[in-house]
């Protein structure tokens, strides 16, 4: 019986081939831990003598009910496209080079350049080899935040466009598909609703999951932000409340921009970089949102492990983390009452 591995190889080595013009012979080929909505491969090709580090990325067989966050994912084939743009654009985003074809088998999937740095938080904020980019990375993250925003529009494949508005009504709509009484969150989205900033005239393009764990880093700093998949137009201020959201400090909590350093210090870096002056109110307002954000999918993603729909550690341990972001939540709103 042909294993998952080498129907994965077999139809790599086909579309390296095309890309490349030559024979592809694939070599180590793995598929990477986490990423618990696409699959992510690594692998080499040789073509004509020369050595390709490559990526795949590959979406999954979907089962059981799909949460907010997932129904709202960028599809491959557009992911691509908006990936394509912020590279030409000069944002630090891996070389994208084509996509997998239907005769391929392998659904909708792409191949990109791999970029090297890790992106395990615990090894950043705590490994030696990582002590000069951890004084780098702040200032890193707002100087590319700048020119992901500065993307121009006309070279992007159609994205939907969200207001702060729609946020918090997709944010209702997933918390009431639980069923069950969530007096916090209940208690968030309510803050949320009244204290919404008004809509902005010219939406830009969001990253839309900009934080630490989706980027990498050497010793030198960022090389490459990653997972674009919930990437659409709107206020470039929900990236930085995203990224200063206390789950995505990994324990550094007094570091609030993403466990390497403070808001200000971001936010300058991002006004440097040409990004627009940052209302600290709004930005306060976009955390608060980003918390209650990661809360309601934690609950989803424990629906997913409880329903028996995908039995899974990982999502089942990350169901468990709900209870803190209740506590990050109480904490956000009375600091902005």
């Amino acid at each position: 019986m042909t294993s998952e591995p080498q129907i994965v190889a077999a139809a790599l080595a086909r579309a390296a081939g095309r890309h490349f013009g030559g024979e592809a012979t694939i070599d180590n080929l793995g598929q990477e831990s986490g990423g618990a909505s696409r699959q992510t491969w690594s692998f080499d090709a040789r073509v004509n003598g020369e050595r390709h580090g490559l990526i795949l990325r590959r979406d999954p067989p979907l089962r059981g009910r799909p949460g907010g966050e997932r129904s709202s994912s960028l599809d491959r084939a557009t992911e691509f496209r908006v990936i394509a743009a912020a590279w030409k654009a000069g944002v630090r985003a891996p070389e994208v080079l084509f996509e997998m074809q239907p005769e391929d088998g392998l659904g909708e999937a792409y191949v990109m350049r791999r970029v090297g740095g890790t992106a395990i938080a615990r090894k950043l904020l705590r490994d030696p080899p990582y002590a000069a980019a951890r004084g780098r990375i702040t200032g890193q993250l707002g100087e590319i935040l700048a020119r992901i925003h500065a993307t121009d529009l006309a070279t992007l494949p159609p994205l939907v466009a969200r207001q702060a508005a729609d946020q918090v009504a997709s944010l209702r709509q997933s918390l009431d598909q639980l069923g069950t009484p969530q007096p916090v969150f209940e208690l968030a989205l309510s803050w949320l609703d009244r204290r919404k900033p008004a809509p902005i005239d010219r939406p830009l393009l969001v990253h839309g999951d900009y934080r630490t764990g989706n980027y990498l880093v050497d010793e030198t700093g960022v090389t490459a932000i990653l997972d674009w998949e919930g990437a659409h137009l709107g206020d470039p201020v929900e990236d930085l409340g995203w990224l200063c959201v206390k789950s995505w400090r990994f324990g550094a909590v007094d570091k609030p921009a993403g466990g390497f350093g403070s808001r200000a210090e971001l936010w300058a870096a991002y006004e440097r970089a040409g990004g627009a002056t940052v209302d600290p109110a709004r930005a306060h307002w976009w955390e608060v949102l980003g918390t209650a954000r990661w809360g309601i999918i934690c609950h989803n993603q424990a629906w997913r492990h409880l329903s028996g729909a995908v039995k899974s550690m990982e999502l089942a341990s990350i169901g468990r983390r709900a209870v803190e972001t209740e506590v990050d939540l109480l904490q956000l709103m009375k600091e902005g009452a």
